[in-house]
Parts: C-alpha cells; structure tokens; sequence
C-alpha cells in the first residue's frame, strides 16, 4: 500500500470546556478528492487550518509525506476571489491542496471551469464545501465531523447520502436496543444495592457503559415549518421598463437594465443567476428601494412585506445572547390552527442547540452568525423573500432546512444563488442575466437550462458574445493543415473515451466489490490514463490555437 501523503492520528481539539473533535484518525492517498462535511460551529475550518499549521491541537499527530508541497485557500480571502482560487488550484509546485470554500463568491460559469478542471487533475485535494454538486462531482471520498467523531465514506456525495442514513438506522437500533436493557438492569440496581458483591461489579461497570449509550440522541428532524398564515394578495410587483446603468471610470456605461419589463405572478419562485457583474445584486436592490432606476418604476402590491437576506449581513451586537436576537423580533411565529412556534422552537429548528441559544454572539463561528441572521429575516415572518446569495458560508443541513422551509412557503420568493443545487431545489424558472442589458426569462431550474443551453447550435450561444471587428487582410496565423484537423478532431474522440474509461475505474475503485488483483491492475491503469489526457488536452490546446 501506496505511504498516504498526510496521515492524521488520534487528533483532539478544544476551545476551553467545548470539545470540537476527540480522537479522529484518517489519511489521504496520492491523487484522492476528499469532501469534508460538518454543520456550522463544529470545527471544519479548524481542522483545515490545524492541518496548515495557523492553529494549535490538543494531542494527536499529523504527519505530511517528505517530498509534498501543499496550497491552502482560505475561505476569506482579502484579493479576488476567482483569482486566488485559479492560483491555487492551478499552482504547478502543489501536490496537494486544501481549499475552504472553494465556490464562494464565484459565478456559475466561474465554478463550472473549476468542477472540470478539478476532477480531471491528479492533485490530492481536501475541501469543505457547502456545493453539494461540486462534492458530488469531484470528491471520491467523503468525511462526516458529527457529535465530535469522524465518519470516513468511500464514494461521492450521492454515496454519502444513501450510506450516511444506514448509519443513522443502525445507531436509532442500538440505542433502541439498549434502551430496553437498560431499563431491565436499572431495575436490577435499584433492587440490589446491598446485595452487590465482587462478582456483581463487572455487571456495574457494564451498566453504566449501557446507560451512556441508551441516552444517546440523534438530532434528525422530523418536521417541516409550514406557515399557513402568511397571505399574498393577487398582485405582487410589475417592473415597468426599467433602465438602470453604471458609469465605469473609463468613462463608458456599464448597462444593467435596457427597457425592462416583468411581471411577477403570485407564488412564484424565481432564481437570478448571471456572470459576476451583471446585475443580479442590483436589479434586487432596484426592487427593494435600495437604488433608483434611471428610467421606469417598480409598481409594488400593497400586501407585499418584503424579507431581505443580503450578502453583506447586518450588524448583530457581540455582547447579545442568541435567543435574546430572535426576541427582540418577536417571541413567536404564528403558524395557524391555533399553532405557536416560540423564538426558541424556531431557532432549534435551524439547528441551534437550547445551550447555543443562551451562548453570546461572539461565541458563535462566521458560518452560525450567517445562520443567525438568516433566522431575524424569517422571524419577521415576510410573505416575499428576497435572498442574495444565501447559500455562502451556510452548511449542508442548514441548507436542506432551508430548501423545505422555501419549498414549503406560501409566499413569493427570489433567490441570486450560485449554488446549482439548491436552485434546482427551490426555484421554478430563471432570469438569466447575460450582461449589457440582455436578460433571458427561462422557464424552469439551472439544470434544465444548462441542458437546454448544451442542445442550441454552438453558434447560436456564441451569438450573444460581442465581437470585435477584425482585419483579416494582413493576418500571417498559420491555419491548420488538413492533417492537423484530422488530429484535431480525433483528440476529441480519444478524450471522450479516456474520461469515460477514466470514470469506470474510479466508480469500481470506490465501490468496494472488487477483488484485490482488480484494485492492484486499475491502480497502475488510472495514473496512466490521467497522464494521457493531459497530453491529448495540452496538445487539443496547441491545435485550437491555430483554428483560432
């Protein structure tokens, strides 16, 4: 067996009395995708920063192999983002790299390129990311941080999932099963405690294992929120031929808006989604009051109460307690039929625990403030939510609560999201901001647009891309040869067969069904595949060079 590149034994760490992980073992092999998944608060971005030396652990050994040379992208970073995650993901000196949060603040297009570039490399990798289909796409191996303990599956995020409740049906019938004998052995220590001699202790001893496990508890939720209190009246917002544009220091327009007209219908539920810079924040802001059009007006229904999450955040003071937050916006929701969920109901919900809600604000990490304020906006109980990029810094769980509560919303609902998955979850059709005015009205989610994109001509996408004008007259390029073009066009075949061969293996490697000759054969055969389709790729790229 190959030595891993890093190999994590018996780690431990604390803040003070709050334990995040006790005694968690894994380790990375050479050219393995690794997922990291844990809920807000729990110690992701501690590990990583751990593993990266910027923070100190308790006890437990981490140990890189000799030769290995690591990046590490922060989840914040102070420069561009889309830049500072190309560096470190394309640094050619790296063997291995720890990302956290790789898809924040990029655009789709932006987190497509790196999906594909990622999966195809043979760079070791270690994420946390909240992009379930970018973990679904490029991870073979995922980890669970859960109630301090690291669980290992050996698979995709799809893989996660389905393994992931066999797990919890076993735990639910062990701690069933030692419920029922606990219950007959507390009876035997009440009866007895005079009575208990040497050989009785052992039974003691075996008691009190017992006990710790029948008072277990998984934290599932079984419930789903459904309001049904909140009302709409029949008309919701008309934007009537907005324009909206910037002046770059260039001096030339930046245009948002040309002439926009949309008339938003009850209940709906519609996502934003566009390249950074193409107005997506603004139109939203437009809507909202928050800027004025150049041109056009927005005409707002008189029962709309608009609730608004934006990416900026609101100021929260350190020195309050949770529930105290919550509290001071109401101290229940009203959810018909005679129901009342308190304050405290509410944020247990959103998966925080009765001693996170009396902890000060401070105390919280950034992804639990984000939470946080994410409850103040749907504790005012509004009938239209106006959500910018809520998916950034939130974990998984929190994310699928989200996506119920949104599904189950008997109101309207817009949602600017680079998260593929989640809009595909809670929207039901797009507008698709192309940039320089030209906004697209798609009836369905983001993936139902993607294949409706990928089905049109090449040259009809490429339509709405500006071109310059070109001289062609004094243009010396060489062009491709017709033996050049055949090259070409049979990398194209060998690549498509090299990466579905490629997916095979991978899939066979982490099915665990194979035989050890099988394992041994498909290892030497992958590393020899990835050196082929970069070859091919590198050479793709020299030839469509010069059909450029």
């Amino acid at each position: 067996m190959p030595t891993p590149i890093l190999d994590v034994q018996n780690l431990t760490k604390s803040f003070g009395e709050r334990v995040l992980f006790r005694d968690i073992s894994f380790s990375i092999a050479e050219g393995q995708h690794v997922g990291l998944i844990a809920q807000n608060g729990t110690g992701k971005s501690t590990l990583l920063s751990i593993l990266t030396g910027i923070e100190n652990y308790d006890a437990g050994s981490i140990i890189y192999r000799k030769d290995i040379k690591t990046g590490f992208l922060y989840q914040t970073p102070s420069f561009d983002p889309a830049k500072s995650v190309i560096e470190t993901c394309t640094e050619n000196q790296t063997d291995f790299i720890i990302l956290d949060e790789p898809t924040n603040h990029l655009d789709l297009e932006m987190i497509e390129w790196l999906e594909g570039f990622l999966s195809r490399g043979r760079k070791s990798i270690l994420m946390v990311t909240h992009d379930r289909f970018f973990l679904d796409r490029i991870c073979s191996v995922i980890l669970e941080l859960d109630d301090q303990t690291l669980y290992t599956y050996r698979g995709n995020y799809s893989y996660y999932l389905e393994k992931r409740q066999e797990r919890i049906d076993n735990q639910r019938a062990v701690i069933q099963t030692a419920n029922n004998l606990y219950r007959r052995e507390l009876e035997w220590m009440r009866r007895q405690p005079q009575a208990r001699g040497h050989k009785a202790r052992y039974r003691e001893e075996a008691f009190y294992e017992l006990e710790a496990v029948a008072k277990r508890r998984i934290e599932e939720r079984q419930i789903r929120l459904k309001a049904s209190t909140v009302y709409i009246g029949s008309k919701i917002f008309e934007c009537q031929y907005v324009s909206k544009a910037w002046q770059r220091p260039d001096g030339s327009k930046l245009v948002i808006l040309d002439n926009f007209y949309y008339n938003f219908a009850r209940f709906e539920k519609m996502g934003i989604v566009g390249s950074n810079g193409a107005g997506k924040s603004t139109f939203i802001k437009l809507l909202l009051g928050l800027e004025q059009p150049d041109s056009g007006r927005f005409d707002i229904g008189e029962t709309v109460r608009f609730g608004y999450f934006s990416q900026e955040g609101m100021k929260i003071r350190d020195d309050q307690k949770v529930i105290d937050v919550i509290r001071e916006i109401a101290d229940y929701i009203d959810l018909g039929n005679g129901k009342l969920l308190s304050a405290s109901q509410f944020l247990q919900h959103f998966l925080f625990t009765p001693d996170q809600q009396h902890n000060y604000v401070y105390k919280l990490s950034g992804g639990e403030k984000r939470k946080l304020y994410l409850c103040t906006v749907l504790m005012r109980n509004p009938n239209f939510l106006v959500l910018d990029e809520p998916t950034n810094d939130l974990d998984i769980k929190t994310l699928q609560i989200l996506e119920e509560y949104l599904q189950d919303f008997r109101g309207c609902v817009i949602v600017v999201s680079h998260d593929r998955y989640f809009t595909d979850k809670v929207v039901d059709h797009l507008l698709v901001f192309h940039g320089g005015g030209e906004i697209q009205d798609f009836p369905g989610n983001y993936s139902q647009y993607r294949e409706y994109m990928s089905m049109k001509p090449k040259a009809e996408v490429e339509r709405k891309k500006p071109k310059e004008k070109t001289d062609y007259h004094n243009d010396t390029r060489r062009r491709m040869s017709y033996k050049e073009r055949r090259e070409f066009e049979q990398i194209e075949k060998d690549l498509e067969t090299l990466n579905a061969e490629k997916e095979a293996i991978e899939q066979a490697l982490s099915s665990g069904n194979i035989s050890v000759e099988q394992i041994t054969e498909m290892s030497k055969r992958l590393p020899v595949i990835n050196d082929t389709i970069d070859e091919k790729e590198m050479r793709w790229l020299e030839l469509s060079e010069l059909e450029a």
